[in-house]
């Protein structure tokens, strides 16, 4: 029998249950334990942590641990919390998670499409107005960040018959279907030309604030914003003063800088946005217990830890 591997989240009891019931369906051949239950001796001998939102002070406590295994896609907050010098980093990298993004993408873009929050406003007024209809291909929509999440809905975007374009940091390889943009020059450009822009960016120190007054001011007038990267990466104060204007129509927001979402921000009740629970890509236990499982058991077969994060960059 292996070492244990270790448990650390601060999750509702019933979600880590539901965790741990499928790691344990997924790798029955290990025993996984809550950091809670393992005494310092067993501490001592754990090689491998599970983890999501994890005590800092908890991963500390394990000596000898080779890598540690996030339940998230995103790990900026893994990445600052516990600091340089601590054990590899092992993104969640998920088909069912790049599916259910991707289907939240389309989802909303066709909310902005279809006019839905015009709708909204006009049923709040008892207005019965019909508001001309914009086919798919004469939409433009933006990517910004085209890993394998923004990959996968550039994909059902040009399913569904948008014109859709991405902008990625340095250049890279495309869909024919797909225009690129890339660069620090790129990204007006791309903003510029996009009636729906949509970011799927990861939080870094070069993205922090990049949504700003000045690309705000880059995109075309009436476009619509999309956030489901991370909250930081909006200059919330820039994104209501261009809310304001009318230049940016409306924006969906899945992420903020503060999570849950404060009851007295202003964000709530602005007409131009929707807030969204950060609802858009759950990690599913089952396919996320199947991705871990794999990389679990390659690295007991081979004893090479799985491609990690660079801490440097953030991802």
């Amino acid at each position: 029998m292996s070492e244990p591997i270790a448990f650390l989240g601060n999750l509702d009891p019933d979600e880590e249950a539901d965790f741990l019931a499928a790691l344990g369906a997924a790798l029955p051949e290990e025993t996984i334990r809550p950091f809670r239950t393992l005494t310092p001796d067993e501490r001592a001998t754990v090689r491998i942590a599970i983890v999501a939102n994890p005590d800092p002070t908890e991963v500390a406590l394990l000596p000898n641990l080779a890598w540690i295994q996030s339940l998230w896609a995103g790990v900026e907050r893994l990445v600052r919390d516990l600091g340089p010098g601590t054990a590899p980093i092992v993104r969640l990298i998920d088909p069912e998670l790049a599916r259910t993004m991707a289907e939240a993408v389309l989802a909303w873009t066709y909310y902005l499409q279809r006019d839905m929050p015009a709708y909204r406003r006009q049923q709040e007024t008892a207005t019965w107005r019909q508001l001309a209809y914009r086919p798919p291909g004469e939409v433009r929509v933006g990517l910004l960040g085209l890993g394998a999440l923004g990959s996968a809905a550039a994909a059902r975007l040009v399913q569904a018959g948008f014109r859709v374009a991405a902008w990625t940091r340095s250049p890279k390889p495309v869909p024919a279907e797909v225009t690129a943009y890339s660069g620090p020059e790129g990204l007006p450009d791309l903003l510029a030309a996009s009636d729906i822009a949509v970011c799927l960016l990861p939080l870094t120190e070069e993205t922090r604030g990049l949504l700003d007054a000045g690309r705000f001011a880059a995109m075309r007038p009436g476009a619509a914003l999309i956030n489901f990267g991370r909250g930081a990466i909006v200059d919330t104060d820039a994104l209501v003063a261009t809310l304001d204007t009318g230049r940016v129509s409306h924006a969906v927001l899945d992420v903020f800088s503060v999570e849950p979402l404060p009851p007295d921000s202003r964000l709530w009740r602005h007409p131009g946005v929707t807030v969204l629970p950060h609802i858009s890509g759950p990690t599913t236990p089952g396919s996320a217990a199947a991705v871990v499982a794999g990389n679990v058991r390659a690295y007991r077969a081979t004893g090479r830890i799985p491609a990690s994060v660079d801490v440097a960059r953030g991802y």
